[in-house]
């Protein structure tokens, strides 16, 4: 693997995190950008470096030190609606982690970049000492996401199984200690 460096995101990474975030969903997903659903994307400063509990880590390439990989935590559960009310009581915002935008631009992917970054972002759930769980969500329509996450987690719901579900899978991860 590339000697990439991965650090917590400042001031100066926000641009190019928001790129890297941008660029998925519109190439990914193919939803583009959507308010209720990537708010957090157009400020991630607010969303993810002001906050205490809350961390946008990026992976800069090597080359050029541009944001070629991103991923975030933050305290709050996931909520119903949209979700099933069973994951929002079991997942509360403040002791829920909740793992985002772990994203990696294409040129990138297959370097462990994303599994690198996750380690990191399990790290400091349990240093934070207030989470009691680690929660993410992903849409299993998109190349390898399901198959990295059940790598790392387990599955507590999915969706495809629910009539009138969004299809989403939701995970739990072990918090490192």
């Amino acid at each position: 693997m590339l000697d990439y460096c991965i650090r917590a995101a400042g001031p100066d990474d926000v641009d190019g995190a928001r790129a890297v975030m941008l660029d998925t969903v519109y190439r990914d997903f193919g939803t583009g950008y959507v308010p209720r659903w990537h708010g957090d994307i157009v400020d991630p400063s607010a969303a993810y470096l002001a906050p205490d509990r809350h961390t946008l880590l990026v992976a800069l390439d090597p080359a050029d030190g541009t944001v070629v990989a991103t991923a975030a935590l933050d305290s709050r559960g996931p909520a119903h609606p949209p979700n099933p009310r069973d994951l929002a009581e079991r997942y509360p915002s403040g002791g829920t982690a909740q793992l985002r935008r772990v994203y990696v631009r294409p040129a990138h992917r297959r370097r462990g970049l994303a599994r690198r970054l996750v380690a990191d972002l399990l790290a400091f759930a349990a240093a934070d000492g207030g989470y009691r769980a680690v929660y993410l969500h992903t849409d299993p329509a998109v190349p390898g996401a399901e198959a990295f996450w059940r790598s790392l987690g387990k599955v507590v719901h999915d969706e495809r199984d629910d009539p009138g579900g969004q299809g989403i899978v939701h995970f739990e991860l072990a918090m490192e200690r």
